[in-house]
């Protein structure tokens, strides 16, 4: 510095050398100065001490601080590879690559996936050629179901025809639960419709009973639910559709008496309304086939009217339906005009109580996930298949024979038949007016003669169930018995088997049975050689045969008084029938049944009886004496038979000694001759 000094000095003025000097000087000073501070700043003061600090001290604090943070962090991470991963490991540790979301392919999802133009589609459809696969499977069955959608759509009274005929050709088989789908759907979405697509599911159940039945139960699920949710507008359409398959002979008239009971039981605005847009549409129709079941649904409705419990609106309905039903529901037909298709004989009515419990069978309209298709066999057999196919034909032969040969017969022990028979036939006596009106539908369900007797046992347990004995069955019993021999025959066996467990009975059903035996017995229905099972005696019968005989002979002087029935029992051709009832084979029987008559009010038909029993000793004392007689005489007749060969060998005897003594005498004689 020195140097330069002098070096400056010998070019420079003295006053300006003074001046940079002092320049100088100063730029020392300032440096020493911002070092001083510097250094100030580094160092740490006490807490609370914030005088002479800046800004700057305070941010490079802050990113050393930070600093130290990131470095810690990166060694935590670094040890923590080093746990979790060996050195090797390390070596072929890849970098973390996001995962891509899978896709998935439109086809298969279970609505379609999104929209494919139908180019695309085309295309797609193009490149399976594998018809066993699952993709094909699921494109054919949104085909279908999209067929099936679009032809139910376009239905209507002038082209049902045709669009059964399209029906016909899809494979409606396989896909039932979609087409069951589409008309409840269309049918709820378009109720004043329902009348066509009544008429459509008659003509569908006519070829498959099965998807009318299944249409059926869906239906009859919709409404209890609905009915439990008190969603009166669902409850509406599904009566309406249920109302026109009843007048399409699709359901029985049984399911439309159960609905408006259970509407009518505990009666709302809501429900009195569902009733009488039931009514409106399938009143006529149960006119005709069950009068006595329409009667009590117009009579709970005129006693609700005269409650006033419910709103004026309602009030009205009601007063309206009973106009509706005067005038004859003219406005209201069975079957509109052009949809009345299907022959009678082609009519399946399937009968479905409400309250049952049915599966909708939901697995029906979704696309099956296995890969086996309907109506697709192996067709892609090749050369192969038709080069063997005597051989195959030789071995189906061949096994068929084999499965003849080790057929097995199946017993159904579950009686699932007989009990949907047996409920067939109790529904039918339930809704029928009068016993002709049965007879009528019971001859017309046409069962198979293997049935008869069930048939007649049934009749006999409806009338047991009563509470009190109801002519309707006797006559309807008579009516059949009078119709064909095997009924007759039948409820002969069943008054045997009736009295040989008559005591399992209770009191009330074992009157019913009995005044039920009686009406048969007093319009010849049944031959009176039945009571041919009835032995009179304190061994033979318990108080509740007791109890059923004094019934039905109590029933039977009723019906035909006191006098005609001595007289029937008179009857010498039926004698032989009667010995058991009134027995004389032991006095002690007969006194009994005396007695029993005598008991019941009915001692007159023990006149004879009485007589016999006054007559017993004497003819009991001259049988001992025909006994002894016939004893003294075969005694007699014995002892004059020893007494006559007793005399025969004397003589016998006196000849052969008469002859000897003739023979010694001749002898003699002849001794003396000689001499």
């Amino acid at each position: 510095m020195s140097n330069s000094s002098s070096f400056l000095s010998s070019f420079v003025s003295p006053s300006l050398f003074e001046s940079v000097n002092l320049c100088q000087s100063s730029l020392v000073q300032w440096a020493v100065f911002s070092n001083s501070r510097f250094r100030e700043a580094n160092q740490p003061r006490p807490r609370g001490d914030v005088s002479g600090w800046s800004r700057e001290p305070q941010r490079a604090q802050r990113r050393g601080v930070q600093r130290l943070r990131e470095r810690r962090d990166r060694d935590s991470d670094y040890r923590k590879r080093d746990r979790s991963l060996s050195p090797a490991q390390n070596d072929r540790a890849e970098p973390q690559v996001k995962k891509k979301k899978e896709e998935l392919d439109p086809i298969l999802t279970r609505t379609g996936g999104a929209y494919i133009p139908p180019a695309k589609l085309r295309m797609m459809q193009a490149q399976i050629t594998d018809k066993s696969s699952l993709a094909f499977q699921r494109m054919s069955w949104e085909a279908l179901k999209k067929s099936i959608n679009g032809l139910i759509n376009k239905v209507n009274v002038s082209n049902i025809a045709n669009i059964i005929q399209e029906l016909l050709q899809e494979n409606i088989v396989r896909g039932r639960g979609l087409l069951a789908r589409s008309v409840l759907q269309a049918q709820s979405s378009s109720p004043i419709f329902t009348h066509v697509y009544s008429a459509l599911v008659a003509i569908i159940n006519s070829k498959f009973p099965q998807i009318g039945e299944l249409i059926l139960k869906r239906l009859i699920l919709n409404f209890r639910k609905g009915y439990r949710r008190n969603d009166k507008q669902q409850c509406l359409t599904s009566s309406k559709f249920v109302a026109h398959l009843i007048n399409q002979n699709v359901a029985h008239e049984v399911l439309c008496l159960e609905m408006l009971t259970l509407l009518l039981e505990r009666p709302t605005d809501d429900s009195v309304e569902v009733t009488i847009s039931f009514l409106k549409e399938c009143g006529l129709k149960l006119t005709e086939v069950s009068p006595r079941g329409i009667n009590a649904i117009f009579e709970r409705l005129r006693n609700i009217l005269h409650e006033s419990e419910i709103d004026k609106r309602v009030q009205y309905m009601i007063e309206v339906m009973f106009a509706i039903r005067k005038d004859g529901f003219k406005d209201h037909p069975i079957i509109p005009e052009g949809l009345d298709l299907v022959e009678e004989e082609d009519q399946f009515t399937h009968l479905l109580p409400l309250e049952d419990d049915y599966n909708q069978e939901d697995v029906l309209s979704k696309c099956p996930d296995t890969l086996e298709i309907l109506d697709e066999g192996s067709s892609d057999s090749g050369e192969d298949g038709d080069g063997s196919g005597e051989d195959d034909e030789e071995e189906r032969e061949e096994e068929e024979a084999e499965d003849d040969q080790e057929k097995v017969t199946i017993f159904d022990k579950t009686e699932v038949n007989l009990v949907s028979f047996r409920r067939t036939i109790y529904l039918a006596i339930q809704s029928s007016l009068d016993f002709e009106e049965c007879a009528h539908k019971l001859i017309k369900m046409d069962f198979p003669d293997s049935q008869t007797k069930e048939l007649c046992n049934m009749i006999l347990d409806c009338c047991a169930q009563q509470r009190t004995y109801e002519k309707f069955f006797g006559l309807l019993a008579g009516r059949f018995c009078l119709l064909k021999k095997e009924y007759m025959e039948s409820f002969e066996a069943i008054f045997q088997e009736q009295y040989e467990t008559i005591h399992r009975l209770e009191t009330n059903k074992l009157r019913n049975v009995a005044r039920l035996f009686a009406h048969l017995l007093y319009t010849d229905s049944v031959p009176w050689s039945v009571l041919e099972c009835i032995k009179m005696s304190e061994e033979t019968t318990t108080s509740s045969s007791r109890i059923f005989v004094k019934i039905l002979f109590q029933e039977l002087c009723a019906y035909m008084g006191l006098p005609k029935l001595n007289e029937r029992l008179k009857d010498m051709t039926l004698q032989p029938f009667f010995e058991g009832l009134f027995p004389r084979d032991n006095p002690r029987n007969t006194r009994f049944a005396i007695n029993f008559f005598t008991s019941i009010g009915l001692g007159g038909l023990t006149d004879e009886l009485r007589e016999h029993l006054k007559n017993a000793p004497k003819m009991i004392m001259t049988q001992n004496q025909e006994v002894e007689s016939s004893d003294s005489s075969s005694s007699s007749s014995s002892s004059s038979s020893d007494s006559d060969s007793e005399s025969d060998s004397s003589s016998e005897s006196d000849s052969s000694s008469t002859s000897s003594s003739s023979s010694s005498s001749s002898g003699k004689t002849n001794d003396l001759l000689d001499q």
